[in-house]
């Protein structure tokens, strides 16, 4: 009696966990919306070709997306009487950028398959079809998550990587959502695409600090007045000096060559733990592509809403 409890409750937990498992599928909508996927790829490709830099943007958004409250398209949803947006997050104002990408590409998905295919989901789909357009790597993106109905300005203010963390502290945040320091550095690679502006990285280029190239530091002076205006402020710079349009390894060259733009690209090659997957990551670029996709299919995976959880928002910036 007690083996046939036993092995009734073993046989539950399998059944259970193969239903979690199975909760994202990458076939969720072969039946339902077969033709959303090449809809999708189809409006981030034209949005890349006429803005390369849009490619970073989209990975960031389903990045920032997916560090608060998972990965449920909360951080699409503006200011409302009863929702707090996270655009307006320190880490995310004017700074976070792409949502009218995604708001275009829901657009279409919704002409052909109106209230079936998640914002959640096209986020995720479209940061697969960001990477590819530049060079990057594709994955097999898991599908059916839900879209949230609410947001959280607070979460996004405390679990938010800042760009003027220290390497202990981006491992912490990337701990909190079950991702470890080499899937932390492999997604920092996403910088090689990248622009950031004069105010996230002046501190870093006037500070005459030895973890900074001399040389690379003037060049980058000419870009970024010290002067704090908000013309300033704004102006861009490549993250990556050398190929910024393409989707490599270069970033972590840069890195050991002591040319991070960020104090948080930088801490990454600082003499301490990920030092060595740096250097592997600079020497193996296919190894690198390889676990960058790895690690964007795990970062997809965190917190989804699924099943009765969550809704289908028929436009991502507004719960209906």
């Amino acid at each position: 009696m007690a083996y046939r409890m036993i092995t009734s409750f073993v046989f539950t937990l399998i059944v259970l966990g193969t239903i979690c498992d199975a909760q994202l599928s990458s076939t969720f909508y072969d039946s339902t919306c077969p033709n959303a996927l090449s809809t999708i790829r189809t409006s981030i490709r034209t949005a890349v070709s006429k803005e390369c830099r849009m490619a970073a943007s989209v990975i960031r958004l389903h990045f920032h997306d997916c560090f608060v409250q998972g990965c449920d398209a909360s951080i699409l949803l503006d200011d409302s009487p009863t929702i707090e947006s996270e655009k307006n997050a320190l880490p995310n104002i004017n700074s976070v950028r792409g949502f009218e990408i995604i708001d275009k590409a829901k657009s279409e998905v919704e002409k052909i398959c109106p209230g079936v295919v998640s914002c959640a989901d096209i986020l995720a789909v479209a940061a697969r079809d960001a990477s590819f357009a530049v060079g990057g790597p594709s994955w097999t993106v898991k599908l059916g998550r839900r879209d949230s109905t609410t947001a959280s300005k607070s979460l996004a203010n405390t679990d938010l990587p800042l760009f003027t963390d220290d390497l202990t502290t981006l491992i912490s945040h990337f701990n909190k959502k079950n991702l470890t320091p080499r899937d932390m550095v492999t997604l920092s690679g996403a910088h090689t695409i990248g622009q950031a502006q004069c105010f996230t990285f002046r501190g870093r280029i006037y500070n005459n600090a030895s973890d900074i190239d001399a040389g690379f530091a003037n060049t980058r002076q000419r870009g970024c007045p010290s002067s704090r205006t908000t013309s300033n402020d704004q102006k861009l710079a490549a993250l990556d000096l050398v190929t910024p349009n393409s989707f490599d390894n270069n970033y972590f060259k840069n890195l050991i060559q002591k040319k991070g733009l960020l104090q948080s690209d930088q801490v990454l090659f600082s003499g301490g733990s990920t030092d060595s997957i740096v250097s592997e990551y600079s020497n193996n670029p296919t190894t690198f592509k390889s676990d960058f996709a790895a690690a964007m299919i795990k970062m997809g995976d965190i917190e989804p809403l699924t099943g009765s959880a969550g809704i289908i928002r028929s436009i991502c910036s507004a719960v209906n």
